[in-house]
């Protein structure tokens, strides 16, 4: 099996220029979290906004699209506020990419409310209660 400049995929090699292309669509994601997030924690003076950090950016596979994913620290109605702010700069903070970055095209940006963290502090939360059941489970054999 050979695997030398390039990455074995099935009964082919790919040259190294394919490896970075495969790999694009990522590296792209990455500048364009650091360039969204200084425009939105920047540039942007929607006091809506102020409390919003970008998580993570995933692109289409032809680059066209961007769904930027973001937190918002506060409740339900601050995250809703924020996320019509955000989507309504959506067109301002595309043009600023824009002449930022050289793209050949710019992707269409679509801000989407990130619930990993939430998801996760529930998961947190059952975790617990399973413990603590457990523990209780525990008590009542030692008792019994």
């Amino acid at each position: 099996m050979k695997t030398t400049l390039g990455a074995q995929v099935s009964s082919f090699i790919l040259p190294p220029s394919s490896l970075l292309a495969m790999r694009r669509p990522e590296r792209v994601a990455d500048i364009l979290r650091d360039q969204i997030s200084q425009i939105v924690g920047y540039e942007l003076e929607d006091p809506r906004i102020t409390m919003v950090t970008v998580t993570d950016v995933r692109l289409s596979g032809n680059l066209k699209a961007a769904r930027v994913y973001v937190t918002v620290a506060g409740n339900e109605e601050e995250h809703k506020l924020a996320l019509a702010a955000l989507r309504k700069a959506a067109r301002y903070v595309r043009k600023q990419v824009g002449l930022s970055l050289n793209l050949p095209r710019t992707p269409e940006i679509h801000f989407v409310r990130d619930r990993v963290e939430e998801e996760g502090e529930r998961v947190d939360k059952l975790l617990d209660q399973i413990e603590r059941d457990w523990e209780r489970e525990e008590r009542i054999k030692d008792e019994g």
